[in-house]
């Protein structure tokens, strides 16, 4: 299976919505309520603009079978070197375990080597045991404890 990659549209809000609300933990965080919610439409927008913003569709087949978000960060650490932040990232749930992920991030951290970023972070819940591992079976390693302040 070999995906396709582009930047989302305005189009896909709404595929992209039901993708984050489709699991255990996005269904207490997420509204996949129709017509969608105006919070969404105002965020793609805000993310579309910001040149330090990519929202990611990976397609097969025409189908938009996945996502992700990338953030580009400029640090003074590592000697004022820029890094990558992924966010969002969801696999349609029909399509999970075909190595969609893989290719999703192959690409994703060739896009963030291109920018000329140092590192790629993301963070994931300790609720999602089978993506932390599969994150770890890519490469990434857990170097840090993450910490949130929910507001």
């Amino acid at each position: 299976m070999k995906l396709k990659f582009r930047e989302a549209e305005i189009n896909d809000l709404e595929m992209l919505v039901s993708l984050l609300a489709n699991d255990k933990l996005g269904a207490q965080h997420e509204d996949a309520t129709l017509p969608i919610n105006a919070n969404y439409s105002t965020a793609f927008a805000h993310i579309s603009r910001d040149p330090n913003n990519e929202l990611l569709i990976a397609e097969f087949e025409g189908k938009l079978v996945g996502m992700l978000q990338l953030t580009y960060i400029p640090y003074l650490t590592y000697v004022g070197s820029w890094r990558c932040l992924i966010e969002g990232v969801r696999i349609d749930e029909t399509y999970r375990g075909k190595g969609l992920g893989k290719q999703m991030f192959e690409y994703a951290v060739q896009i963030a080597r291109t920018r000329g970023c140092k590192l790629v972070q993301l963070t994931s819940d300790k609720q999602r045991p089978d993506a932390i591992r599969f994150y770890e079976k890519i490469g990434f390693t857990a170097t840090h404890v993450g910490l949130k302040l929910h507001l």
